[in-house]
C-alpha cells in the first residue's frame, strides 16, 4: 500500500530522538538529542528541523497531518532507573511468595549467559513489590475454571484496607487461574471500588492480571500486571506531556502508540507494558517492509543506535518471530513481543580496561544523552565508542548532526588517556582501535549466536545495517561476522522512526486453554469444537471492541489465528498459524495437526515429530489488525551503471589491520545518487549519517539514500 500521506512518526530513544515527516509525497528526517526530563523538547526540536526542510512551520504541518505515531523506550529507563510507584499485590491465600521465589531462577533472568550461572555471586535484583506489600486473600479457582472456595469479601476489604494503609499507590489483582474464570478478580475491583470510590481514592489505580495477560504461568502473569503498574503512572505522565504539547501546536487528532507486538493503538488503548522496546521493534517492522517490498528474502536487522545495538530477525516467508515469554529488564513476563536482542554496545557506551582480565570492556552502561560521549562537552567523563570513532577520524568534528553537535577532539583525547593511559602508555589511537575492534566482534558474535541459536547461518541472509551509528560500523560487523554484503536501508539513521509509521493498527490477545486435539490412548481426535470455538469467538470480540473504541469500521478489521501446541506432556511449544475462524469438521482438526506436525519439523528436525504421545492446545491466541497505507521505499538495488564520484576532501584515518595512519578520501551528499560507486577506504558524510568504507569495500548507492557495502 502505498500513496501520499502526511505523517509524523517519532523513535525516542536512548540517546537520540528520531523523526521521519512525510508530507504529500516527500520525506524530511532529523535527530534531537533525548530530553529525559521532558520528552516534548526533544521531540519538539527535531520536529523543527524536519519541518524546516520541508519549508513548513511546526502548526501547519501538525493541524494537517493524518496522524503522529510514537515508539518510546520511556519505559525501558522507568524500570532502569527503578522510577515508579509504591506496588500492591493481592494474590491467592497459599500463594503469597510465588513472586518472591521468582521460580527460583530470578536471580538470572535479563542476565548474560556468564552471570546466569555464576551463581556463587547470584543476587535478586531489587523487587518491584515489596515483600509487606503482598496480601493473600481467601479464595480459590481450579485449573478447570470452577470455583473450589468462594471469596471471602470481609477478609479482602481487611486485605485492601491494609494496603492503602501501607502507601501502596497502584494495586495488583493476581489470583490462581483466574484466565480460566476472572470472576475472583473482577469481584476483588468491585469490593475496592465500594470501599474507596473514585472521588475518594480515585488516583490509585487497580490492575487485574488476567486483562494484562492472558496465558497461565502464575509468576509470569503476576509479573506482567506488576511491571505495567510500575510503568502506568511514568507511562502516563511523560505520553501525557507529549500529547499536551501536540495540542498546543494544534494537533486535534488521537496520538497512536507503537506496540512491542509490531503494531500500533490510540494512547488510551494502549497498556504501559506493550510500549516496552517499542522502538527497535518498529526498525524490525521496516526491515520486514524492506525485505517484502524488495524481494530480499532472509534479512537480519541490526541497529546501532547511541545506547544500544538491536538485533531482530525477518524470514522469506514472512513469519514473525515472537518471544511470549519475554524478559524485560530482569523481570519475565508473558506478552506477545516480537523477538528482540539488545547488547549494550551502541555510539554513547562506556569503554573501561579490565587490569584484572587484561581486556577492553565496552559497556552496557552508556553515557546517553545527558552527558553524552566525553567528545559532546556537556559534561561527559567517560571514554565512548563514539569517542574512539572521533579519534580515528572516522567523524567530521565541524559537521556532526548536521553541525548542531561540535565534537571536542581534545576532551576525547583526555576521557581515552584516562581510562587506557596506565594500560597503554597514553596512545589514546591504539585504544580507539582496540575499542573499534571489541566493539565490532562483540556485535558480529551477538548476530553469530543469534541465527545459530535458531539453526541459520548468517550466509542465508542479508544484513540490514541501520541507526545512527550502523552505516558506521557496519563493514567492521561483516568483516568479523564473514559476511560480504550489507545494505544500509533508505533513511537509514531514522529508520526505526520511518518503521513506527509503517505499522498496522494491531491488538492481541490470547488465553490458556488445555484442549486435547488428539488422545493417544483413545486414539480419536477433537469433536467437540463448542469451548475451542467459543474461546476464539471471545478473543475476536475483545480485538473488535478494542478496534471499533478507536473508531475503526468493523468491516476493516482482520483476523490472524495461531495456537500454541505441543506433543504430549513435553514443555517445549509451537506455535502455528491456521487460516480458519472456527472449527467446524474432523477435517479442520486433521488439517491443524498436519500444519502442527509440518511446523514442529522446521522447527526442530524432520522426523522429531512424536504424534504417538498425543497433540494438545495450550494457548489460543487472535490478533486483530487493520491496515493501513505504508511510506514507498524505492528501488533496493543500484542502477546497474557505476558512476564516478569526486571527492571533497582527505582526512588521515586509522583502520584495523593497517598500522600507519591512511590518507582518505572524503565524500558529501553527492556520493547518494543512486549507481554512485566509491572503493573504501573511504568517508561519506551525510547530514543524516556518516557512511564508513573500510578498506577492500566498495560502496554503491541506491535510491533514498539506501546504499550496498560490498567486500571485494
Amino acid at each position: 500500500m502505498g500513496g501520499d500521506m502526511n505523517r509524523v512518526s517519532v523513535d525516542i530513544g536512548g540517546t537520540f530522538t528520531d523523526c521521519f515527516v512525510a508530507w504529500a509525497g516527500r520525506h524530511a528526517q532529523a535527530k534531537a538529542l533525548t530530553t529525559h526530563h521532558n520528552l516534548a523538547t526533544g521531540f519538539n526540536e527535531a520536529l523543527e528541523l524536519a519541518v524546516a526542510e520541508l519549508g513548513l512551520s511546526t502548526r501547519e504541518l501538525l493541524s494537517a497531518v493524518d496522524s503522529v505515531r510514537y515508539a518510546t523506550t520511556l519505559g525501558t529507563n522507568a524500570l532502569i532507573e527503578r522510577r515508579g510507584p509504591r506496588i500492591g499485590l493481592v494474590v491467592t491465600a497459599g500463594f503469597d511468595s510465588t513472586v518472591p521465589l521468582s521460580r527460583a531462577r530470578g536471580h538470572g533472568d535479563g542476565l548474560s549467559f556468564e552471570r546466569q550461572h555464576d551463581v556463587p555471586r547470584a543476587r535478586r535484583p531489587d523487587p518491584l513489590v515489596p515483600t509487606p506489600l503482598i496480601r493473600a486473600v481467601r479464595e480459590r479457582i481450579g485449573y478447570n475454571g470452577a470455583v473450589l472456595m468462594a471469596i471471602d469479601d470481609d477478609d479482602v476489604r481487611a486485605q485492601l484496607r491494609a494496603l492503602v494503609d501501607e502507601g501502596a499507590e497502584t494495586l495488583v489483582v493476581s489470583l490462581t487461574n483466574s484466565v480460566v474464570n476472572p470472576a475472583h478478580e473482577l469481584r476483588v475491583r468491585e469490593l475496592f471500588l465500594d470501599e474507596y470510590p473514585g472521588h475518594f481514592l480515585g488516583a490509585v489505580p487497580m490492575l487485574l492480571a488476567h486483562q494484562v495477560a492472558g496465558r497461565k504461568g502464575e509468576y509470569t502473569r503476576s509479573m506482567s500486571a506488576i511491571v505495567d503498574g510500575f510503568l502506568h503512572n511514568v507511562m502516563y505522565h511523560g505520553l501525557g506531556a507529549l500529547e499536551m504539547s501536540l495540542r498546543a501546536n494544534g494537533y486535534t487528532k488521537p496520538m497512536l502508540i507503537n506496540h512491542n507486538s509490531g503494531g500500533m493503538a490510540q494512547l488510551n488503548s494502549s497498556d504501559a507494558l506493550q510500549t516496552v522496546h517499542s522502538g527497535p521493534v518498529a526498525g524490525i517492522a521496516a526491515s520486514e517492509h524492506l525485505s517484502l517490498a524488495g524481494g530480499l528474502g532472509n534479512v537480519i536487522a541490526t541497529d546501532m543506535g547511541g545506547t544500544s545495538f538491536d538485533i531482530g530477525i525477518v524470514t522469506a516467508d514472512g513469519e514473525r518471530h515472537y518471544d511470549f515469554n519475554p524478559v524485560i529488564d530482569r523481570w519475565l513476563v508473558s506478552v506477545p513481543m516480537v523477538h528482540l536482542v539488545t547488547l549494550g554496545a551502541g555510539g554513547g557506551s562506556i569503554a573501561s580496561y579490565d587490569p584484572l582480565l587484561k581486556r577492553v570492556r565496552i559497556g552496557p552502561e552508556s553515557a546517553g544523552s545527558n552527558p553524552g560521549p566525553a567528545c559532546y562537552s556537556r559534561g561527559g567523563r567517560d571514554a565512548t565508542v563514539t569517542d574512539a570513532d572521533l579519534l580515528l577520524g572516522y567523524l567530521d568534528p565541524d559537521n556532526y548532526a548536521r553541525g548542531r553537535i561540535k565534537l571536542n577532539t581534545r576532551r576525547a583525547e583526555r576521557a581515552m588517556t584516562e581510562a587506557f593511559g596506565a594500560a597503554l602508555g597514553g596512545d589514546v589511537v591504539a585504544a580507539s582501535r582496540i575499542i573499534k575492534h571489541t566493539v565490532d566482534h562483540t556485535m558480529a558474535n551477538g548476530i553469530a549466536t543469534e541465527l545459530r541459536a535458531r539453526g541459520y547461518s548468517p550466509a542465508e541472509f542479508t544484513m540490514l545495517a541501520y541507526g545512527g551509528n550502523g552505516p558506521l560500523h557496519a563493514c567492521g560487523i561483516a568483516s568479523a561476522l564473514g559476511v560480504t554484503r550489507v545494505l544500509v536501508p533508505p533513511f537509514s539513521s531514522v529508520f526505526s522512526a520511518l518503521g513506527a509509521g509503517n505499522v498496522d493498527q494491531l491488538h492481541i490477545h490470547e488465553q490458556s486453554i488445555y484442549t486435547v486435539v488428539f488422545h493417544t490412548v483413545l486414539k480419536k481426535v477433537l469433536t467437540d469444537y463448542g469451548p475451542i470455538n467459543a474461546t476464539i469467538a471471545n478473543l475476536k470480540r475483545r480485538g473488535r471492541e478494542d478496534l471499533t473504541r478507536q473508531g475503526v469500521a468493523v468491516e476493516d478489521i482482520r483476523y490472524r489465528l495461531e495456537f500454541d501446541m505441543r506433543y504430549g506432556n513435553q514443555r517445549a511449544e509451537t506455535a502455528v498459524n491456521f487460516d480458519i475462524e472456527r472449527f467446524q469438521s474432523v477435517n479442520d482438526v486433521l488439517a491443524l495437526i498436519a500444519a502442527f506436525h509440518r511446523r514442529y519439523g522446521e522447527r526442530f528436525g524432520a522426523g522429531s515429530q512424536a504424534s504417538e504421545a498425543g497433540v494438545r492446545i495450550n494457548t489460543v491466541r487472535v490478533s486483530s489488525f487493520v491496515e493501513r497505507a505504508k511510506v514507498p521505499l524505492g528501488r533496493i538495488m543500484p542502477p546497474p551503471e557505476r558512476l564516478a564520484v569526486e571527492a571533497c576532501g582527505t582526512r588521515d584515518c586509522h583502520f584495523i589491520g593497517v598500522d600507519a595512519p591512511h590518507r582518505t578520501r572524503l565524500y558529501d551528499e553527492r556520493a547518494l545518487i543512486p549507481g554512485s560507486s566509491i572503493d573504501g577506504p573511504a568517508i561519506v558524510t551525510t547530514a543524516a549519517t556518516t557512511y564508513l568504507v573500510e578498506p577492500g569495500w566498495n560502496f554503491h548507492a541506491a535510491e533514498q539514500g539506501a546504499a550496498w557495502l560490498t567486500r571485494r
